[in-house]
């Protein structure tokens, strides 16, 4: 769930752990309910770096801190760039939704995001 100031939003995430789930991600496909995402998961945080080979579909990617809130934001990443994508600090997390979901709930760097493993609000600890 992203919290924003519009509200709380929910999505249907697949997750990415293994390095071949990572390597794939949304590799080949043609299209994503706007309801649906993908989450990679970084054991330990790190600084995440993304592309969008092979994907046909632009997408917003979501940079999250191990704290649970929103580092940055990637917007309308063009289909089938090989260029990288920087997460611009240590991130927990790249959460990737359909583009323009981000601008369509109102997103934001330090917005906060609920999942299994991020601490929720500010001040408390990873589960």
């Amino acid at each position: 769930m992203l919290k924003t100031d519009k509200g709380a939003h929910s999505y249907t995430v697949e997750i990415a752990e293994t390095p071949g789930e990572k390597a794939r991600g949304l590799m080949f496909r043609r299209s994503m309910p706007q309801d649906r995402g993908m989450i990679f998961i970084y054991d330990p945080p790190q600084r995440a770096t993304m592309w969008m080979r092979n994907t046909y579909i632009p997408l917003d990617m979501i940079f999250i801190t191990e704290k649970g809130t929103v580092l940055r934001i990637e917007a309308n990443t063009e289909p089938f760039s090989t260029d990288v994508i920087d997460a611009g600090g240590i991130t927990k997390a790249v959460l990737e939704l359909n583009a323009g979901e981000a601008a369509r709930i109102g997103l934001k760097p330090g917005d906060h995001v609920v999942f299994p493993g991020l601490a929720s609000e500010p001040g408390t600890a990873p589960e």
